[in-house]
């Protein structure tokens, strides 16, 4: 959901969340170029309970990509990006042919067109995201009104 802050009008809008989903094409090569950014600044790479497996090689992303498993990136104190090969009801492509393209201190951040990001959350139908979007219904609606 923390995509879904870059289209917040004000601080009343803003979603809290414990993490930042970073979605991957199913390319291995890409996978395994996303691996290498987050360890260059420092964040170790998870599987699950466990450290990503050794040796970081195509071999492997391969296998995740075919997967579809979620890597987590953490620094170890509460900075995490889920770096995440699926995305409930939509393929890549779709999605990243709709991206809306925001700047944060001159950097540009392809994101989520915000209807793809709460109809994965609806389909996914985990009870935390039908939680999360019944709590937050109407300042979603107002969102969508204006995107």
């Amino acid at each position: 959901m923390s995509g879904a802050n870059y289209y917040a009008t004000s601080g009343s809008t803003l979603f809290v969340t414990a993490d930042r989903d970073l979605y991957l094409p199913p390319e291995p090569a890409n996978t395994l170029a996303a691996w290498a950014a987050c360890e260059s600044v420092g964040l170790e790479l998870w599987s699950g309970r466990e450290p990503l497996d050794q040796p970081r090689d195509l071999i492997l992303a391969e296998a995740i990509v075919a997967r579809q498993a979620l890597v987590r990136a953490s620094d170890g104190r509460g900075h995490e990006i889920d770096l995440t090969l699926v995305m409930a009801g939509f393929e890549f492509e779709q999605v990243w042919s709709e991206t809306r393209v925001f700047s944060a201190e001159g950097v540009e951040i392809p994101v989520a067109r915000l209807r793809h990001i709460l109809e994965s959350k609806a389909a996914a139908g985990r009870p935390r995201d039908r939680l999360f979007l019944a709590t937050h219904e109407e300042a979603l609606r107002e969102l969508l009104r204006k995107d």
